[in-house]
């Protein structure tokens, strides 16, 4: 079912009971749009499709001030804006840029919570979106009415849709073992798995290390995440197993992990790329964030204090690092009791 009310935007439905999204105007060809509605590559394919059949001129001239066009493009003009991370910048335009398709040259004054509520529920069956337009509109306004750009902010008492995730599976060590048997060391998948194991880092900031960050035996590097709001930056000694991996893993290149083209990955790129060495490791399951979550529970299994942990992760509240350990001691006590049954 189509999410997006755009001009000239229609589904199909092959013979597999797949759904399709087409651009077609009467007169011209019709055109198939990739990826999910409110993604960037679908919303650039449908301005391609829209600028090819002579009806753009609709859709790209200035919105006049006051209207909720204006402010958004005000808003991404705006310090604030500019300061968020490139990620965080690429979803909120995306979210908001797929609200002014239909509702730019309205006026902001005249915007309620009745409206707002209207946009969340309209991707009520994709309720990660709808939580993610949400929050874009909730910064927007948050920003605007600081800014004296809107009288008041129509997204103070409107919810997000509830919903639960199981998130991301946390390793075990015979998975951990399982990817290792499958990637000796001297791979590339080898060095990537014990990269995020040993550090917690994230995917974004595994392909940023690289040789300069290993100093007198520590590895020292800023999280990506929120660098350019809160920087956190991270010292841990260079765990020998890492430091052997490495060593065993040459590289002439500023990163350790590079693609077969010689140049860093992208986070997302990475993130494929191991999900690959995953699935041949016959591990679907799991994934890198996954270590992440893996480590810090072994750390609180093992007698690390809260505190201990987040010196490692860069975490800057206890409440996820907490959770861990709750994890952590929940699995404990099913191990004492699982070995009564033997006895």
């Amino acid at each position: 079912m189509v999410s997006l009310r755009l001009k000239y935007l229609v589904e199909d439905v092959d013979r597999h009971g797949n759904v399709r999204l087409y651009f077609r105007r009467k007169g011209h060809r019709k055109i198939r749009l990739p990826g999910l509605p409110d993604s960037d590559e679908f919303m650039a394919a449908y301005k391609a499709a829209l600028s090819a059949s002579g009806d753009s001129h609709e859709h790209h001239r200035r919105p006049v001030r006051g209207s909720f066009g204006h402010l958004c493009l005000t808003y991404y003009a705006s310090a604030t804006f500019k300061a968020l991370d490139n990620s965080t910048q690429s979803w909120r335009r995306r979210a908001l840029d797929a609200v002014c398709l239909r509702h730019g040259d309205k006026p902001v004054d005249l915007m309620q919570g009745k409206h707002v509520r209207k946009l969340r529920d309209e991707l009520v069956d994709r309720p990660g979106a709808a939580r993610n337009r949400l929050k874009a509109l909730r910064a927007l306004f948050r920003w605007a009415t600081e800014a004296d750009e809107a009288p008041h902010d129509p997204t103070r008492d409107v919810k997000a849709i509830p919903y639960a995730t199981r998130g991301h599976h946390t390793w075990t060590l015979e998975e951990v073992e399982a990817f290792e048997d499958r990637h000796p060391i001297g791979s590339k998948a080898r060095l990537a798995m014990a990269i995020l194991l040993y550090t917690t880092c994230r995917r974004e900031d595994a392909v940023r290390l690289g040789p300069q960050h290993i100093r007198n035996g520590r590895l020292r590097y800023r999280q990506a995440k929120n660098e350019h709001r809160s920087p956190i930056d991270c010292d841990i000694p260079l765990h020998s197993d890492l430091a052997e991996i490495i060593a065993a893993t040459p590289s002439a290149h500023l990163t350790f992990l590079v693609t077969e083209q010689g140049r860093p990955f992208t986070a997302a790129g990475f993130g494929n790329k191991f999900r690959d060495w995953c699935n041949q490791a016959n591990l679907p399951h799991c994934s890198a964030h996954g270590l992440r979550k893996a480590t810090a529970a072994r750390l609180a299994e093992r007698g690390a204090t809260a505190h201990e942990i987040m010196a490692v992760t860069g975490h800057q509240s206890l409440e996820e690092v907490e959770r861990y350990t709750r994890a952590a001691r929940k699995a404990q006590l099913a191990d004492s009791a699982m070995s009564k049954l033997k006895r």
